[in-house]
């Protein structure tokens, strides 16, 4: 049994990853890799098997819960969730009201934690380089190829939560920036906001079957090509920030299911285009925001490694 002050200090390595995974850009994967419970949490996850079903059917719900390292998971888990549903309606508030401002932030985040992840990369060679530049191409194009919203079916929302969670658990990238690439990112945030439950079962199933299916692979990739790995993150993310750029024309529009009419196809344009188009480009404020990510992530970093047991 651990004592009280290390279920503490766990819940809150828990609100620590909840409150990176929520804002594109941030990964709770970082956060655990740096509070040095990243080991131990792939360890838990991919001891959810064969063999811990087994135990459960017969009925042994001590053994499993000590193979699963299932205190470890739900104090984990429970810090997260409680991170996520917190902060859900800020964020959503800020998407509707302060666009612009909230784009600044993030654009700020994901460029400060792309040059972070590729501080982790030992050795640069061809390889690494090839791969650097290979995931920045492909976020780019991804990022131009998928329309700003996507379809609002559950198996959409299954497939955004198996490919989020996974990107949640890989130091350097965030489910929520997956879900941004895949246009789902507001409509899970609204879903977590509105307690809206077909959805987020919908959406934590997904999560967890991408867990138990991706982990292992996840695990194998950084321990055997770490180097590659972070490269292909970073450059990913770096390829993305085509993604959250505050300042966009809008060329294509679409009707939702509540009527309202919503951006389908996008334009990267400069602030002083934005005002031409009739719109206030609020850059100062951009400017603030921007910096205000960059120094978020710096603290969160300082912030983790004094959590670190």
């Amino acid at each position: 049994m651990k004592p009280l002050k290390e279920f503490i200090a766990l819940f809150l390595k828990g609100v620590g990853m909840g409150s990176a995974d929520i804002v594109p850009g941030v990964s709770g994967g970082t956060i655990a890799f740096i509070t040095g419970i990243y080991e131990e949490l792939l360890t838990s996850i991919k001891s959810v098997d064969i063999t811990a079903a087994k135990l459960i059917l017969k009925g042994d719900f001590q053994g499993f819960w000590i193979k699963i390292n299932g205190g470890f998971l739900i104090t984990l888990l429970f810090g997260i969730g409680v991170s996520l549903i917190s902060l859900a309606r800020i964020i959503s508030y800020l998407l509707e009201n302060h666009p612009i401002q909230l784009w600044s932030f993030f654009f700020g985040l994901i460029l400060i934690s792309s040059l972070i992840v590729s501080r982790d990369i030992k050795q640069w060679n061809v390889t690494v380089v090839v791969f650097f530049i290979l995931g920045i191409l492909s976020a780019y194009f991804l990022t131009k190829a998928v329309p700003t919203e996507t379809p609002d079916n559950y198996f959409l929302i299954f497939i955004s939560g198996a490919i989020a969670i996974c990107a949640m658990i890989l130091p350097g990238i965030s489910g929520s920036f997956i879900l941004l690439i895949l246009g789902k990112y507001h409509f899970i945030v609204n879903a977590l906001k509105e307690f809206n439950i077909p959805v987020l079962l919908v959406f934590i199933l997904g999560c967890i079957t991408g867990l138990l299916t991706f982990s292992r692979a996840i695990s194998w990739l950084l321990t055997r090509y770490r180097n590659i790995t972070f490269a292909t993150l970073a450059g990913f993310m770096i390829g993305s920030l085509n993604k959250v750029w505050p300042w966009k024309e809008t060329l294509l529009t679409f009707v939702d299911r509540h009527g309202e009419s919503r951006p389908l196809v996008e334009d990267n344009v400069l602030p002083t285009t934005f005002q031409t188009l009739g719109q206030e480009p609020h850059l100062y404020a951009s400017i603030l925001f921007f910096t205000l990510g960059i120094a978020l992530v710096v603290i969160i970093e300082k912030a983790a490694k004094g959590l670190k047991k």
